[in-house]
């Protein structure tokens, strides 16, 4: 079975940055479309990010686009998210997520029923 493990949240002022790491462990093909959601306070869980099988390609939410970065290292089994110019309304839970079957090379999965690993969640807090 897949264990996916976030690190990399804190607290952090408006306009600086951040960088979440997901590691996941046990048997898995790192190749696999993994992504990032967050779910703020009283508010349902949302799409980041997202990386297709082999890392072939990306697609972000509009309101991450171009300040959010998503990458992976697949020697070392690790999802990352690189957060510059964050802002207040980033704050939330960032989970991290992988879709343990073959989708397609450049398939990028965009909703939460299509990934059936998560993480338990790293908070990500933005003060203004």
């Amino acid at each position: 079975q897949v264990q996916l493990v976030e690190s990399g949240g804190g607290l952090v002022q408006a306009g600086g940055s951040l960088r979440l790491s997901c590691a996941a462990s046990g048997r898995t093909n790192v190749d696999f479309a993994m992504a990032w959601f967050r779910q703020a306070p009283e508010k349902e869980r949302k799409f980041v990010a997202a990386i297709s099988w082999g890392g072939s390609s990306t697609d972000y939410a509009d309101s991450v686009k171009g300040r959010f970065t998503i990458s992976r290292d697949n020697a070392k089994k690790t999802l990352h998210l690189q957060m510059n110019s964050l802002k207040s309304e980033d704050t939330a839970v960032y989970y991290c997520a992988v879709q343990t079957y073959y989708s397609g090379r450049y398939y990028v999965p965009l909703l939460e029923n299509e990934y059936d690993i998560w993480g338990q969640g790293t908070q990500v807090t933005v003060s203004s």
